[in-house]
């Protein structure tokens, strides 16, 4: 009974901070108004009526038209909103430039139309609802084979995307010190993952330790390595449509790259020290009493062992990520020099390297508060203080 109430307060509380946290930054959002209204629908392709080649009418044109490609006229039934049940007559253009890019609409598409100037255009397929389909299986496995578990990790999932977007992105829209703002969510997301999935026990504690702190030294060498590599924020396209934006203060689009690497780095160093301390606490359960030297030893090699694929989880999924960027940069620079100098890559070497070196602080961190909240009382407090003086020395 009295875990169940601290479940659902952990709950509870975890909800209004967010709940709150919202409510705070969203009063002074920016929201674009281009002070025109675009109508968008869905709508279910009902017949291709006509194919028109661009610029065939034109004599001059037709050395060049089989580049300009063509349009594609079909009728659609609105299948949502206000519409819902018309037939809309609307245009696909397609382009031989973008060959292989653009799929052709076909009879029985899931489809969204966009009223531009009373006319109706493709704009682009509706994908929504298959990845609906595919997140409830997911979900639905997770429940299957974690049971409770798999619960809370769900509920977990949910309160770290409302994390994400209904704080930390209005944040910085409302102008909000974005570094200060990262952290703040950082360090919701892991300690309400921790207590939520894992429960309020020495386990979380020790994980949520060990996982703060590699998060803070994650920080602390972006911040330094900022001021070092001169780092402007401007790594892509994005970068340079966020300076455009007409808000009262630009972006702080360094401070940007701040939140990625962090907030980038923040799951694979809640990983780790999660498997640390749940490894921790089963050997302590199976030893019942056990020292504190041996729980931190123990650690030790069990972080080693995680480090040797956690560094390559790291700089493999910031690879995967910009990989098209990537390909894009190596075609056109003649020099690795060159290449490899470029802010973009430079960001991406940043981000693996920090959140490495956030995940071997977070190892001995987590194996040393394990062994001192794992091992008895007095034995664990006695053994800790006696280590750290042999450390230093004296």
């Amino acid at each position: 009974m009295k875990i169940q109430v601290t479940y659902l307060a952990t709950v509870t509380v975890a909800v209004l901070l967010l709940f709150i946290g919202h409510n705070i930054v969203v009063q002074d959002r920016f929201v674009f108004q281009d002070g025109m209204h675009q109508e968008v629908t869905r709508a279910k392709v009902h017949k291709i009526v006509e194919r028109i080649q661009v610029g065939a009418n034109f004599d001059w044109f037709d050395e060049f038209s089989p580049m300009l490609g063509e349009k594609i006229i079909f009728e659609a039934r609105v299948t949502s909103g206000v519409r819902r049940g018309e037939i809309i007559t609307a245009e696909q253009s397609l382009s031989s430039l973008f060959q292989g890019a653009l799929r052709e609409v076909s009879k029985g598409d899931s489809i969204l139309l966009i009223n531009i100037n009373d006319e109706w255009f493709f704009n682009g397929h509706s994908r929504t609802n298959k990845l609906l389909a595919l997140g409830i299986i997911f979900t639905l496995c997770v429940l299957f084979f974690g049971g409770k578990k798999g619960f809370n990790a769900i509920l977990s999932l949910g309160l770290t995307f409302g994390a994400i977007f209904a704080v930390f992105i209005p944040s910085i829209l409302s102008g909000k010190n974005i570094y200060v703002m990262a952290m703040l969510v950082c360090i919701y997301t892991t300690i309400m993952t921790f207590t939520i999935v894992v429960g309020l026990n020495k386990k979380s504690l020790s994980a949520t330790i060990g996982c703060i702190s590699g998060i803070l030294v994650t920080g602390l060498i972006t911040l330094i390595m900022d001021r070092v590599l001169f780092l402007t924020g401007i790594i892509d396209e994005h970068s340079r449509f966020l300076m455009t934006l007409p808000v009262d203060n630009p972006l702080n689009l360094r401070a940007i790259v701040f939140a990625g690497i962090i907030i980038g780095a923040m799951g694979a160093i809640m990983d780790v020290a999660m498997s640390i301390s749940s490894a921790l606490w089963e050997l302590k359960e199976k030893a019942k009493v056990i020292k504190f030297e041996t729980l931190f030893r123990s650690g030790l090699n069990i972080g080693r062992d995680i480090f040797g694929t956690m560094a390559n989880t790291l700089i493999l999924a910031y690879i995967g990520t910009s990989l098209s960027v990537v390909l894009l940069l190596g075609v056109y620079s003649d020099s690795l020099l060159v290449l490899f100098n470029s802010e973009m890559i430079v960001v991406e070497v940043l981000q693996a390297l920090a959140g490495s070196f956030g995940i071997l602080l977070a190892m001995p961190l987590t194996a040393f508060f394990c062994a001192v909240f794992y091992s008895p009382a007095k034995c664990g407090a006695r053994a800790a203080c006696t280590h750290m003086t042999e450390r230093r020395g004296g």
